[in-house]
């Protein structure tokens, strides 16, 4: 669930955020935004287990599983939810500020 988590937060919160003499404006969780249980819905896995063929312990590497598809798998929601009412596309992290001015945008066109 960690890595899912993770996953989400890359795609919808954590930005590192710059002023223009190159000063990070965000360094402290007072200024940057993590994803916490709170900012998320419950979630439930299911596993399917497969061996692998080739080692004799059929093992794999999973550490980072949850990382891997939960970032493009959020990233592509919102962007499918924005095409459905002709809105731009936005870049990550999908912050609610830009998915809201990318919809305010496409009402005002």
């Amino acid at each position: 669930m960690g890595g899912a988590v993770q996953g989400i937060g890359q795609a919808l919160f954590e930005e590192a955020v710059y002023d223009n003499n190159g000063q990070l404006v965000n360094g402290s969780f007072m200024d940057y935004i993590m994803p916490r249980a709170d900012n998320l819905p419950s979630f439930n896995f299911n596993y399917t287990e497969v061996s692998s063929p080739s080692n004799t312990l059929g093992v794999k590497g999973a550490g980072e599983a949850g990382t891997i598809g939960a970032t493009p798998a959020v990233a592509n929601a919102v962007i499918n939810a924005l095409n459905s009412i002709n809105a731009k596309p936005i870049d990550m992290p999908m912050t609610p500020m830009k998915i809201w001015k990318s919809i305010k945008e496409a009402r005002e066109s």
